[in-house]
């Protein structure tokens, strides 16, 4: 059955989730507002599998290089054992480069022949080999690029996903640099952008082997700029944008409808485990935060309990920015990382 269906009286709502397509829907009991967070667990786990990767990208957040550590099957089958009693929908895998985890097809049918879950996963776009477009035809629901030097790669790894007839996203870091880029593509309708299903900008946060202030998204001059372009161009490819870009989007675009936004939904309908077995609300905290140790807590435990999943759910569900009226759009920005808001209230 590709249709998942799940009714949750206590908290008044039901969720249908096709696996086939992705459309996921959460509707509230009628007379019921929608709920803030999901007490059951995440919906969504993002999994860092590995930390290997042999880039060696500067702006990295992970830090990852060849000496990066894979998770163990073992330990990938001890999350799945809890993230099917939890509520668990999806499972985003990343790293590193998570495709180049040795054991990266068994993770792959184990996720979707053993536990009904769907996996997906973002790439740099090395190390698809026949094996593994296969596996991905098979197994997953969807897969993303991240655009990095050298072009040639990404286009390459579009091509290769296109005859194995895999739709792939792109992933765009958008920063004070990038966007000039970005607004040249769209406004030249760049072959690269043509060649995926969808373009989705993320906002650059200083962490990591990247750490630059002076890249911050909101030092830009061509903002509104951007935003116009996206709210106004017409394209043959879907824009879409991480959540951490909701309070530019609020900003700068006019046509946008305001029920597709999404704002963050860390500690509310999504958590991040590490290789380590380390669970946080979001992966860009890992730098920040000690983590809560999946060896020591139930998976259900921290995400009930932990004084960290609580205090992102309170910076989430506040008025730290005091009376904005986007507050309900928004739910106040980045629940740590303050500084990547695009908007007035920082």
């Amino acid at each position: 059955m590709d249709l998942v269906f799940r009714n949750y009286p206590e908290q008044k709502y039901k969720v249908l989730f096709n696996q086939k397509t992705g459309f996921f829907a959460r509707v509230e009991t009628k007379g019921n507002k929608e709920i803030f967070w999901a007490k059951k667990g995440p919906e969504l786990l993002d999994i860092s599998i590995t930390n290997w990767c042999d880039k060696g990208c500067q702006f990295c957040y992970r830090n990852s290089n060849q000496q990066g550590k894979h998770i163990s099957l073992n330990d990938y089958e001890f999350i799945m054992q809890q993230a099917v009693k939890n509520n668990v929908f999806q499972v985003a895998l990343g790293g590193g480069n998570p495709n180049q985890h040795p054991q990266f097809i068994e993770i792959l049918q184990m996720t979707r022949e053993k536990y009904n879950m769907v996996p997906s996963y973002t790439t740099n776009g090395r190390g698809l080999t026949k094996e593994v477009l296969k596996a991905t035809k098979k197994y997953c629901g969807a897969v993303a690029v991240s655009v990095y030097e050298p072009i040639s790669e990404t286009k390459k790894a579009l091509e290769l996903l296109k005859s194995f007839d895999i739709k792939a996203n792109l992933h765009y870091v958008l920063d004070s640099k990038s966007i000039k880029q970005a607004i040249k593509w769209l406004k030249e309708n760049n072959e690269l952008f043509n060649m995926c299903n969808a373009v989705i900008f993320l906002n650059y946060k200083p962490i990591g082997n990247g750490k630059n202030y002076d890249l911050l998204l909101k030092n830009s001059s061509l903002l509104e700029e951007f935003f116009y372009l996206v709210d106004n161009g017409k394209y043959s490819f879907k824009i879409g944008f991480d959540s951490c870009m909701v309070s530019g989007i609020v900003k700068y675009m006019k046509n946008i409808n305001l029920i597709s936004l999404e704002a963050c939904d860390a500690g509310r309908f999504s958590a991040y485990i590490s290789e380590d077995l380390k669970m946080y609300p979001c992966s860009f905290m890992i730098e920040h935060y000690q983590g809560e140790n999946l060896k020591n807590k139930s998976l259900i435990d921290i995400w009930n309990n932990s004084n960290l999943f609580k205090e992102t759910r309170d910076n989430l569900g506040g008025n730290r920015c005091l009376g904005c009226s986007q507050i309900e759009n928004c739910l106040n920005g980045c629940p740590f990382l303050r500084e990547i808001n695009l908007c007035n209230n920082i």
